[in-house]
């Protein structure tokens, strides 16, 4: 069912699944301990009725089926794994070191996303 969907509507089921990972994982400060894999579908539930524009594109009769379940959460792991493995970029490395050093802290962040939060954090901590 998920692949006779248009290629717009995979890139949209994709992106609202990265979007409202990061925006979950951000909520609960990137704590592997505070995660609930739970509460993160039940976020990203909220985000895709609220926010996203593929919703209203998919038929009832598919959103309901228990195929397209299946479907989604094996897509659901895909974006969750290329997430969490993707590294950090050599910029964020350089940027996040500079920042700890000034701020003298020590936070540790092992992909991209995370480095991306790291980053921002450590950023407002500066002003």
């Amino acid at each position: 069912m998920y692949k006779e969907l248009s290629s717009g509507v995979k890139i949209s089921i994709t992106r609202s699944i990265s979007t409202s990972f990061e925006l979950y994982l951000a909520s609960i400060g990137w704590d592997e301990d505070k995660f609930s894999m739970e509460d993160f579908m039940a976020s990203w539930q909220q985000y895709f009725t609220e926010n996203a524009a593929w919703f209203d594109k998919v038929p009832h009769e598919v959103l309901v089926s228990e195929e397209f379940h299946n479907e989604i959460a094996k897509k659901v792991d895909e974006v969750m794994a290329k997430i969490l493995d993707e590294a950090p970029t050599k910029k964020q490395i350089d940027s996040i070191e500079k920042l700890q050093k000034k701020l003298g802290t020590n936070y540790k962040y092992g992909c991209k996303a995370e480095a991306a939060y790291v980053e921002q954090l450590l950023k407002e901590k500066l002003k």
